[in-house]
């Protein structure tokens, strides 16, 4: 189980501390949840009921600052997930994006950030949609790493883009 003050993912609410404990009257039935807020909307509050196993086995750890380096460092090696066809591309990533495999988020943000700087120098701008994609990867990730890191957000992405722009050939 969590603690009070635990920085945890949960699923696209991305970060969130565990606030603590709260039982609520749902129909007759007292349930347990546990309380979390999300980092990037402290109007929210999201509440997860204890027994509900898939529910709960969706909430994970945040990476320890060690982790998110290594993420880092490792961006140069990994592999791009270009999809040609735009509908396919969209699901596929929105997948992942609802998943939060964090090394397809990096493979995500890596591949469409190569592609942005492909198409400016076409003169070209990013589809809309590859543009909310990246947007979305970016800030569940970035969020993340910001945490863990206690930095603010606006200086991860200069920390990942400078690991895309080594890869070999990106540019």
């Amino acid at each position: 189980m969590f603690n009070k003050g635990d920085a945890v993912l949960y699923g696209s609410n991305g970060v969130c501390h565990v606030v603590g404990t709260d039982i609520q009257d749902l129909y007759g039935d007292m349930i347990e949840y546990l309380v979390l807020k999300p980092v990037c909307d402290t109007n929210s509050t999201v509440f997860v009921p204890i027994k509900n196993q898939n529910l709960m086995s969706r909430i994970i750890p945040v990476l320890s600052e060690k982790q998110v380096y290594e993420f880092i460092d490792d961006i140069p090696n990994e592999e791009t997930i270009w999809i040609d066809d735009e509908k396919q591309r969209k699901q596929f990533y929105q997948s992942i994006i609802s998943q939060y495999d964090r090394k397809k988020l990096v493979r995500i943000i890596k591949t469409l950030y190569l592609h942005k700087i492909s198409q400016q120098q076409k003169g070209r701008k990013l589809h809309q949609a590859d543009e909310q994609l990246l947007r979305q990867a970016e800030k569940l990730l970035y969020s993340e790493f910001s945490v863990v890191l206690n930095i603010p957000q606006d200086e991860i992405l200069p920390l990942i883009t400078k690991q895309i722009e080594k890869t070999p050939d990106c540019l």
